[in-house]
């Protein structure tokens, strides 16, 4: 077997790996924000009904619906420009470079849900069991 086969064998079951990981990596900031777990990653005031408030629930919706596999194109689509929108109001006013201001994290989870979005769940999701 050779190389290209075998990443052509492994390349959805990555695809769904990276979509899980992604998910939980983003549920983690919604559970931070909502249900106060892990603790000590709560904004100083949060309010529910703030920006931070809305990607608190944003992130724990998509976040939970990415891990799963359920609705996946359209959770990826919403988490992508979520993720768009906190790298240009609260990253990109403090400097051009990522590295800098501090926002490369939204911008990688920017394209990592939008290529999601665009490549979809993989075969380990609810989406692929329903097409069955």
């Amino acid at each position: 077997m050779n190389l290209d086969t075998l990443a052509a064998a492994w390349a959805p079951r990555l695809l769904s790996m990276l979509r899980i990981m992604s998910g939980l990596l983003l549920l983690q900031h919604g559970t931070g924000k909502l249900l106060k777990f892990p603790a000590g990653v709560v904004p100083a005031n949060f309010n529910l009904m703030s920006m931070p408030g809305y990607a608190g629930i944003i992130e724990f919706v998509c976040g939970i619906l990415l891990v799963v596999g359920l609705f996946s194109r359209p959770a990826a689509f919403v988490a992508s420009g979520m993720t768009a929108v906190a790298y240009f109001m609260v990253h990109a006013p403090l400097g051009f470079y990522p590295i800098l201001n501090k926002g490369e994290l939204a911008a990688l989870y920017c394209f990592v849900f939008l290529y999601l979005a665009a490549a979809g769940p993989g075969p380990w999701s609810i989406d692929a069991a329903r097409k069955k």
